[in-house]
C-alpha cells in the first residue's frame, strides 16, 4: 500500500495536481523522499501487528477546522478502520466526495490475526465489513479485475474503477546482485531464489519454504533470500529450522527501496511468490523491471501479471509442481536470459504516468457526479 501511495502521489504531482497525506507517526523517522505535504498524527502500537500503527482520532478531529479552509476537492482513503471512518466523516463534513483504494483482501487475512475465531466466521465478518465500508463511499479504486469481481459478489454497489499501481521504470535500473550476495555470504555461482514482501501469515510463505525443501533435495547448492519483515517473521524462522533449511535461507529484513532492495532483487536467478491474497502483486513487476524472471502462483491480482507468461511462469499450487518448474529453469540459463528480456519489456507496459493520469481522470468523474447529484437534490 505504501509503495502504491508514493507512486501515485509522485505521478499526480508531476501532472500538476496537489495532495496532502494524513498518516501516522512511526517510532523510526522515514528517510525516503516524498512528494507534497505530509501531516503526521500521533499513533499507538497495534497488538499482533507491530509494524503498523493506529492513528489517534482525537488529533485527526483537531485538524478539521484547518482542513475546511483549504478548499480540497476530494478525499482518497488508503486504509480501512480509523482512516476509513475519519476520511468518510471529514469528506461528508466538508461536502466533498470520498473514494477509497481496496488494497487488502480481508477474506484471506483476518483469520490470521483473530486465530481463536472459526475461519468461516471471520470470512463472513470480513465480507460484511467490506461491503458496509465500500457502500459508504462515492467510488472505489481496485487494482485488479479479480478483486472487482470479488467485491461485486460481496454486494458492493458503489462505482468501481480498476487502476493498478504503475511502474516507475527509471527507479528500477541498476542493482548489484553480486555485491549483495557477497554481503550476506552467498557465493557468486550458487543458484538463488528471492522473495520480497511483508512477512505475514496471509502471504503463504510457508508454501515457498516447503517447495524450497524439495529444490534443495535435488540442488543442495541452492539458496533462498527473504527480504521484508512482519508479524510472521519469528514463525518463519522457526519453520525454516524445522525443515532443516536454516543454512540455505537468508532473512535480510527491510531494505532501502532505492539501493539495497534493488541489489537484493538482482541477486536472484528467479523471483518466487505464492501469496493468495494479493490485490495486485506489485513486487512481481518490480522484480521483472529489474530483469529477474518470476515464478508464481496465479491468485487474485497476481493472475493479471503472471498469466501472459511474459518474463514469468505460472506455477502449480502444489509444492512438488512448483519445485519442478523452478528446477527446470535453474537448469536452463538460456531460458532465464530470454525471460529476463521479456520481463523488462512487460513491466514497462505498466506505466506509472499512465496510471496516475487514469487516477486523476477518475477523480474528475467522481467530482462531476457529486456536483450533478447535489444539483439534482437541490432541484428536488
Amino acid at each position: 500500500m505504501s509503495t502504491s501511495l508514493q507512486t501515485f502521489r509522485r505521478g499526480l504531482h508531476a501532472a500538476g495536481h496537489e495532495t496532502v497525506l494524513i498518516a501516522p507517526e512511526y517510532p523510526v523517522e522515514w528517510s525516503g523522499r516524498e512528494e507534497g505535504e505530509i501531516i503526521r498524527i500521533p499513533s499507538r502500537y497495534l497488538p499482533r501487528d507491530p509494524e503498523d500503527r493506529a492513528m489517534r482520532t482525537s488529533f485527526i478531529r483537531k485538524l478539521r477546522p484547518g482542513l475546511a479552509r483549504r478548499n480540497f476537492d476530494l478525499v482518497h482513503v488508503q486504509t480501512p478502520f480509523i482512516a476509513h471512518y475519519q476520511g468518510v466523516s471529514i469528506a461528508r463534513e466538508l461536502g466533498i466526495p470520498v473514494v477509497e483504494t481496496y488494497h487488502t483482501y480481508f477474506e484471506e487475512y483476518l483469520h490470521h490475526y483473530v486465530p481463536l475465531m472459526p475461519r468461516a466466521v471471520m470470512r463472513f465478518v470480513a465480507r460484511r465489513f467490506t461491503s458496509s465500508q465500500c457502500n459508504a463511499l462515492d467510488a472505489l479504486v481496485v487494482p485488479s479485475r479479480a478483486m472487482q469481481d470479488a467485491l461485486v459478489d460481496y454486494g458492493v454497489r458503489c462505482p468501481m474503477q480498476i487502476i493498478p499501481t504503475g511502474m516507475e521504470m527509471e527507479r528500477f535500473a541498476g542493482g548489484d546482485g553480486q555485491k549483495f550476495r557477497a554481503q550476506i555470504g552467498i557465493e557468486p555461482d550458487r543458484p538463488v531464489l528471492v522473495h520480497v514482501g511483508r512477512v505475514a501469515h496471509e502471504k503463504n510463505i510457508d508454501f515457498l519454504f516447503r517447495m524450497f525443501r524439495k529444490v534443495v533435495d535435488q540442488r543442495p547448492e541452492a539458496m533462498m533470500i527473504v527480504a521484508g519483515e512482519g508479524p510472521a517473521l519469528p514463525h518463519c524462522k522457526a519453520y525454516v529450522e524445522s525443515l532443516r533449511l536454516t543454512k540455505y535461507v537468508r532473512f535480510v529484513g527491510y531494505l532501502a527501496r532505492d539501493s539495497a532492495l534493488l541489489d537484493c532483487y538482482r541477486a536472484g536467478d528467479l523471483f518466487v511468490f505464492s501469496s493468495k491474497t494479493e490485490t495486485q502483486g506489485l513486487v512481481l513487476l518490480e522484480a521483472m523491471a529489474l530483469g529477474v524472471p518470476v515464478v508464481s502462483t496465479a491468485h487474485m491480482g497476481t493472475a493479471d501479471i503472471v498469466r501472459p507468461e511474459r518474463g514469468a511462469r505460472r506455477a502449480p499450487d502444489d509444492e512438488e509442481g512448483f519445485a519442478q518448474l523452478v528446477l527446470k529453469l535453474l537448469a536452463d540459463p538460456q531460458a532465464r536470459i530470454a525471460m529476463s528480456s521479456e520481463a523488462r519489456a512487460y513491466a514497462a507496459t505498466w506505466s506509472a504516468e499512465a496510471m496516475a493520469t487514469k487516477m486523476a481522470g477518475f477523480y474528475q468523474e467522481v467530482a462531476d457526479r457529486a456536483i450533478e447529484s447535489r444539483g439534482l437534490r437541490l432541484e428536488t
